[in-house]
């Protein structure tokens, strides 16, 4: 059995969603726009993956086998409901720019796919270090791919400019082809690194 640590740092590194398993492509690809976008989907993400991975861990005992994909499908819905509610309330502009994604995330095959092969077969704490690994991972992933975007889509990070007004911007960066060029990048750098560390 694997250490808390291991069990939280397999999220980040060595099954990061994004850069390992390739995992809530849509969002991914969608949102990272601006770094603030990917960072708003991914602690969006966070918080759902956390919550249901929870209350699917407290209730692995009582959700029948027959039903048990419905009933995680109900309960992610459920935790998806309260953060497309609150991020309209508190902050409209981010709620505006994810859009359609905030409710896909019901069936982000991450969280549903932590549902059935973690939280349903562990205790509840090593079910929140699971859904916090998973969901920093994620989280880094996208704000990792917005920044890059956004710094030389507009010369900005987080709104903050940086190369200053003589920077041309590459326009490629903002588009969704420029998505699909810096995650490949990215993936690239990621299996090289993780290949020189012994990451498998």
């Amino acid at each position: 059995m694997s250490t808390l640590a291991q069990e939280f740092s397999k999220g980040i590194f060595k099954e990061n969603p994004t850069f390992r398993l390739l995992l809530g492509m849509c969002p991914t690809l969608g949102v990272t726009t601006l770094a603030f976008y990917g960072f708003g989907m991914g602690v969006s993400t966070l918080f759902v993956l956390l919550c249901s991975n929870i209350v699917i861990s407290v209730l692995r005992n009582a959700i029948p086998a027959k039903v048990r994909i419905p009933a995680y499908i109900l309960i992610i819905a459920t935790f998806v409901t309260i953060v497309d509610m609150v991020l309209k309330a508190f902050v409209p502009d981010l709620h505006g720019a994810l859009g359609i994604f905030i409710p896909l995330i019901v069936v982000n095959c991450i969280i549903l796919g932590r549902a059935e092969a973690f939280a349903r077969k562990n205790n509840v704490g090593r079910s929140i270090i699971d859904a916090l690994g998973m969901g920093m991972g994620f989280t880094i992933s996208l704000t990792v791919l917005g920044i890059i975007r956004e710094l030389f889509g507009s010369g900005s990070i987080f709104g903050v400019n940086i190369l200053g007004t003589s920077f041309q911007p590459m326009g490629l960066l903002s588009s969704p082809p420029g998505a699909f060029i810096t995650l490949g990048i990215l993936l690239g750098l990621c299996n090289f690194a993780f290949k020189r560390l012994g990451i498998e």
